[in-house]
């Protein structure tokens, strides 16, 4: 099935779905962008009218990726009251996208694997994990971490963790994991516990 006949929109918008679904399940680099035009049912000139290259296609894939990422955690964590809590509901709810079908890891590991030092896809990367490491830094700062900052980068590194487990191992209960050691962390971490 084509994406032009499932995603009606723009062109733009049927190129960020083929994108999505080709580059998240073979590659960046893999999938020339002739498959991805092919997909979208639209003309060569609307990928460069839209994006201009094929960086700026993959980087508007990774930024829609993203922000998808982290409206489902946000809106899953939502449903906690203390920051304890929404920060084990993020690996909750990492543990439940990787349960589902079609799973492939994170998208931004896989790009930046395929990627230049210094290129746009790096850069894009590196400011995705720049907002999931202030959601975990903030969160412990709202749970009374003595020293936030690190807290959240110890948890950003056990979300790395299960999301490279889940993938490589093929064991959605990575996150299970994670979330296990997260809640050890918290424990030692936290004042009165």
């Amino acid at each position: 099935m084509t994406v032009h006949s499932a995603v009606k929109g723009t062109a733009r918008d049927r190129l960020l779905a083929a994108a999505d679904e080709l580059f998240y399940q073979e590659g960046v680099r893999t999938v020339g962008i002739d498959r991805v035009i092919e997909q979208a049912g639209v003309a060569k000139a609307s990928l460069y009218n839209s994006f201009g290259s094929k960086e700026a296609l993959i980087c508007a894939y990774l930024d829609q990726r993203g922000t998808r990422v982290l409206d489902r955690i946000l809106g899953y964590i939502a449903r906690y009251e203390s920051a304890r809590e929404r920060i084990l509901g993020v690996f909750e709810a990492q543990a439940e996208a990787a349960a589902e079908s079609g799973y492939r890891g994170c998208a931004f590991v896989r790009a930046s694997a395929e990627s230049h030092p210094g290129d746009q896809v790096e850069q894009v990367t590196a400011a995705f994990r720049g907002r999931i490491r202030q959601l975990f830094t903030d969160l412990a700062e709202q749970a009374g971490a003595g020293d936030p900052a690190d807290l959240g980068r110890k948890l950003h590194l056990l979300y790395d963790g299960g999301c490279l487990s889940a993938r490589l191992d093929h064991d959605p209960a990575a996150y299970t994991v994670s979330r296990a050691a997260a809640e050890t962390l918290l424990d030692a971490a936290l004042p009165g516990r």
